[in-house]
């Protein structure tokens, strides 16, 4: 489970950002994922309610922001907005689409 690894990066992160700005936990920290980028969402919120335990964001809402991936449409011949690889388009319909690139942890 690599939400669990990425949820301790951030953690770390926001405590690290914490100690040197002086800021103390907030009611929620937003964070963005790509659609293509194999994490799920509601497993990243579980592993962050659990990482949180004693650090600076205890007691903090995680706010997931999916952000769609780009794909190339081959009946549309244009860049098309993509959550799954090789998804319908969602212009032409058809399952022609080719992911361009893979949108990560922002």
């Amino acid at each position: 489970m690599h939400e669990m690894a990425l949820t301790q990066s951030l953690v770390e992160l926001i405590e690290d950002e914490g100690r040197k700005q002086g800021f103390s936990a907030r009611a929620s920290r937003a964070t963005g994922i790509g659609a293509l980028g194999s994490v799920e969402p509601e497993a990243m919120r579980f592993c962050f309610e659990a990482m949180a335990r004693g650090a600076i964001v205890e007691g903090a809402r995680l706010d997931i922001d999916v952000v769609p991936g780009e794909g190339w449409c081959l009946d549309c011949a244009k860049s098309v907005p993509m959550f799954e690889h090789f998804g319908p388009c969602p212009s032409a319909g058809g399952i022609m689409c080719r992911s361009r690139r893979v949108t990560t942890c922002a």
